[in-house]
C-alpha cells in the first residue's frame, strides 16, 4: 500500500463498472464505463487513490473489449464531484502530493492518449476531477437539467490539478476558461448549469435528461460514423493575452495576491497558451506542471484553512452549535413584516419565497406601505422574467403579499419580525403594539444588528417569545442569520427561530445577547483600529490598504461606504456605550456624519479612488502617522484580543462560530479560514492571548 493510499484510509470508494453495450449504426460495441459509490445522490462520486484504481482496472476492462467507442457516466443525477478531499489533512509530505496528481493524470489521461474516440456522458454534477475527466475525453454530452458543473479548486485553496488549467482553455478558449477557474471560483464558487456550460463550449452536445444516455450512444454513434463532425476551434495570441491580464486583474481585484493558488493558476494559465493538446509531450510538462502545483498548495496553511472553511459552511453551519430540540418548533403559517423600507421589503420578499405563507407588510403612512408591496410585487416580476418562477407561480407569491396600516391585520400571524429605525425606544413601542393583537405564542423577532434583546423584551407580556434574528444585507445574497437569545428567551422561541432560518434557506449562528452580537462587534473593533489609525494623522489610503492580509472582501473604508458612515457611527456608539475602553469615538467619523458625507473615497472619471477633499478638511488628524505595518499589527491584536473577550464571555460556543460568521455574514477569505486560522498561523493568538484559538492541524499544516 503506497504512502498516498494510507492518506486516504477512510476514503469513500467509487467504483466503476464497464459495461459493452452495442448501439445501432455501430459495426462494433461500446464499452460504458459507469463510476458509482454506491450511495444515493447526496454521497457523490469522488476520487481517491483506491477510486483512481478502479477507474484504471475499468479502463483495461473497456479496452480490453476492442471496442469503437468508450463512453463513461455517472450515477442517477452525479457525474463525479473531484478529489476526494478527507484524506489531504493525513498527508503529511509534498511527495505524496506529486503522487496523487501524478495518478489522477496516468489515469485519466488515457481517455485522450487513445486512438478509440472516447465520450463523456455527463449527465448530473460535475465537479472539480469530474469535469476533468470529461475534459479527457474527445467528445462530451451533457443533460440540460445538470444543476452544478464547474472547477472550484481555486476556491478551496487548489488548482484544477488533473488537467483543467492545461485542457480547457485550449478546448473552449483561455477567455471562457478564465471564467470557470479563475471567476467563477473567486466569486463564492459560481456553478454553471448544463446549458450553460454547453453554450461555453466545454460540452458538444446538450440533450434531454429523459433517456440522456440511450441519446448520447446515439449522437455518439454519428460521431464515430462520421455523420457528425465536431469542430475544434484555434485562438489568437491577443486572447490569450487579454484573458491573462484579466485573470491577473480578478486575481488581485478578489485577494491582493494573498492565495496561492488563485497566483498558481494564472502560473498555469499563462503555461497552458503553449501546451500543443496533440502532443503528448507537451502535454507531459503542462500536467508535470500542474501536478508540482497541487504539491505545493497541499502543503500550504491556506489550504488547510480553506479545506477547514468548507467543513464550516457545509457541516457545522447545518448543525447549529446550542440550538434546541427542533421538536419544539412551531410551525409558521403567516408573517408579518413591521417597517416597509428597503431591508423589511426584503425580508417580505424571502418570507413569501421560501415559506410560501401569508406576509402582512405594516407601516406609518400608506405610501410607505405601497411602495414596499410594489418592491415585492416588482421582484417577483423579474424571477419571472428569468424563468426562476412561472406565472402562476408568480401571481400566486404576489397574492399572499399585502399591507396594512392597522397592526391588527397580524392577529393570524405566528411570527412577526421588525426591522425600523435601530432605536430601542422605537423597537420597544413596535413590540408593545404588536402585542396586543398577537397570540401569546406569536413569535416577535428583531432585526437589530446591536441592541440588546433582553432590554427590547423588558415590560411585555411574554418576553420569553422576543428573539434577534440578525439578516444581512443583500438578504438575497448572504446566508449568516445570526439568532440572538435574550435572557428569556425560550427554547421553544428558539427552536422555532433555527427551524425558519433553515426555512428561509440561511444559515443560523446561536449568539449570546451582547453588543454587536458576531459580526458588528468585530468589524467595528476593525474599522474603529484603522480610523484611530487615521485619526492620529496615518493617511487614508496607507490605513485602508494595511489590513489586506486579513482577508475582508473590501478595504474598511470601502465597506464604510456600503455600510454608510451614520449607522456605522450609531453601531459604534453602542459598542462604545457597553465597551468604552476598546471602542472608542472617532472624530473624523463624527465629522463627516455630521456633513452628511457617505464615505471616504471619490473617484474620477477613470475610476481613479482618492480620498474626497470635503472629508480630508473635515477629518481632524493628529502628527503621529502609523506604517501600513503598524496598522497592520494593532487590527491584527484587536481581532485577536476581541474575539478571546467574546469567547469568554460567551458570546458563541467555539472559534468555530466566530469563523462561520465572517465567512457567511460578509465573505471573508475561505483561505483564511475566516480569521482565526490567520491570526494562529501569523503568531498573533498565542502573542496576544498565549495560546491558539485552533489545536495545531485543525486549519493549518502543523
Amino acid at each position: 500500500m503506497s504512502d498516498i493510499t494510507s492518506a486516504f484510509a477512510d476514503e469513500v470508494v467509487t467504483h466503476a463498472f464497464t459495461k459493452i453495450v452495442s448501439v445501432p449504426g455501430l459495426d462494433g460495441v461500446v464499452a460504458l464505463v459507469t463510476l458509482d459509490n454506491g450511495f444515493d445522490h447526496t454521497k457523490p462520486n469522488s476520487f481517491g487513490p483506491k477510486g483512481l484504481a478502479e477507474f484504471d482496472k475499468a479502463l483495461d476492462d473497456a479496452f480490453a473489449a476492442n471496442p469503437v467507442a468508450i463512453a463513461v457516466t455517472g450515477k442517477p443525477f452525479i457525474f463525479a464531484a473531484g478529489a476526494d478531499l478527507k484524506g489531504v489533512p493525513s498527508i503529511t509530505a509534498r511527495e505524496q502530493g506529486v503522487e496523487l496528481g501524478a495518478l489522477g493524470h496516468k489515469v485519466f489521461r488515457r481517455l485522450r492518449d487513445t486512438d478509440i474516440p472516447t465520450f463523456a456522458f455527463v449527465n448530473g454534477v460535475a465537479l472539480g476531477g469530474g469535469l476533468e475527466v470529461a475534459l479527457h475525453s474527445k467528445y462530451r454530452t451533457v443533460a440540460d437539467n445538470v444543476p452544478a458543473i464547474g472547477l472550484p479548486e481555486v476556491f478551496l485553496g487548489l488548482v484544477p490539478g488533473w488537467g483543467g488549467t492545461q485542457l480547457l482553455p485550449n478546448l473552449v478558449g483561455p477567455s471562457k476558461a478564465v471564467q470557470v477557474f479563475v471567476e467563477n471560483a473567486l466569486n463564492n464558487n459560481r456553478m454553471l448549469n448544463g446549458k450553460k456550460a454547453a453554450d461555453l463550449g466545454i460540452f458538444d452536445q446538450l440533450l434531454g435528461s429523459a433517456d440522456f444516455v440511450e441519446q448520447s450512444l446515439a449522437w455518439a454513434a454519428k460521431v464515430v460514423t462520421g455523420e457528425i463532425t465536431v469542430e475544434r476551434p484555434t485562438f489568437e495570441a491577443k486572447e490569450w493575452d487579454d484573458a491573462i491580464a484579466r485573470a491577473k486583474a480578478v486575481v488581485e481585484g478578489k485577494t491582493r495576491g494573498y492565495s496561492p493558488a488563485a497566483l498558481k493558476a494564472v502560473e498555469l494559465l499563462e503555461l497552458a497558451r503553449d501546451t500543443d493538446l496533440s502532443d503528448p509531450k507537451s502535454l507531459d510538462v503542462g500536467f508535470e506542471a500542474e501536478d508540482d502545483a497541487l504539491a505545493d498548495l497541499l502543503m500550504t496553511d491556506e489550504l488547510r484553512a480553506g479545506l477547514y472553511s468548507f467543513d464550516l459552511v457545509n457541516k457545522r453551519a447545518k448543525r447549529p452549535a446550542g440550538a434546541p430540540d427542533k421538536s419544539l418548533a412551531r410551525k409558521v403559517t403567516g408573517v408579518g413584516i413591521v417597517g416597509a423600507g428597503l431591508m423589511a421589503s426584503q425580508l417580505a420578499l424571502l418570507f413569501v419565497r421560501q415559506l410560501k405563507v401569508p406576509v402582512i407588510i405594516t407601516d406609518i403612512d400608506q405610501e410607505r406601505i405601497d411602495k414596499g408591496v410594489k418592491y415585492v410585487h416588482d421582484e417577483i416580476d423579474k424571477l419571472q422574467g428569468k424563468g426562476r418562477v412561472s406565472q402562476d407561480g408568480a401571481n400566486r407569491l404576489k397574492a399572499l403579499v399585502r399591507g396594512s396600516l392597522d397592526k391588527a391585520a397580524f392577529a393570524d400571524t405566528d411570527w412577526v419580525i421588525e426591522a425600523v429605525f435601530e432605536n430601542m425606544d422605537v423597537k420597544k413601542q413596535v413590540f408593545a403594539e404588536v402585542e396586543q393583537y398577537v397570540t401569546p405564542e406569536t413569535i416577535l423577532a428583531t432585526n437589530t444588528s446591536s441592541l440588546s434583546i433582553t432590554e427590547m423584551a423588558e415590560g411585555l407580556q411574554h418576553p420569553e417569545r422576543v428573539v434577534g434574528f440578525h439578516f444581512f444585507n443583500p438578504v438575497a445574497v448572504l446566508p449568516l442569520l445570526e439568532v440572538i437569545k435574550g435572557e428569556q428567551t425560550d427554547d421553544a422561541t428558539l427552536a422555532t427561530a433555527f427551524a425558519t432560518a433553515k426555512a428561509l434557506k440561511k444559515s443560523a449562528v446561536l449568539c449570546a445577547d451582547k453588543a454587536g452580537f458576531v459580526f458588528n462587534r468585530l468589524v467595528t473593533r476593525t474599522l474603529g483600529e484603522v480610523m484611530s489609525a487615521v485619526d492620529e494623522g496615518t493617511p487614508f489610503d496607507v490605513a485602508d490598504n494595511a489590513v489586506a492580509p486579513l482577508g475582508m472582501p473590501m478595504t474598511p473604508f470601502t465597506l464604510l461606504a456600503l455600510v454608510g458612515p451614520a449607522i456605522a457611527l450609531h453601531t459604534g456608539e453602542t459598542l462604545h456605550a457597553a465597551y468604552p475602553e476598546r471602542f472608542t469615538p472617532s472624530p473624523g467619523l463624527e465629522a463627516i456624519v455630521e456633513a452628511r458625507k457617505p464615505g471616504v473615497w471619490s473617484y474620477g472619471e477613470d475610476g481613479t479612488q482618492v480620498v474626497d477633499p470635503e472629508v480630508a478638511s473635515l477629518w481632524p488628524q493628529g502628527d503621529n502617522p502609523s506604517t501600513a505595518e503598524q496598522v497592520l499589527d494593532r487590527t491584527q491584536k484587536a481581532f485577536a484580543e476581541e474575539i478571546k473577550i467574546m469567547l469568554d464571555e460567551g458570546v458563541v460556543a467555539a472559534p468555530e462560530d466566530i469563523d462561520l460568521c465572517l465567512l457567511l455574514g460578509g465573505g471573508f477569505a475561505f483561505w483564511n479560514g475566516g480569521i482565526t486560522p490567520y491570526l494562529d498561523r501569523e503568531g498573533v493568538s498565542e502573542a496576544v492571548n498565549g495560546k491558539r484559538f485552533l489545536d495545531p492541524g485543525v486549519a493549518s499544516v502543523k
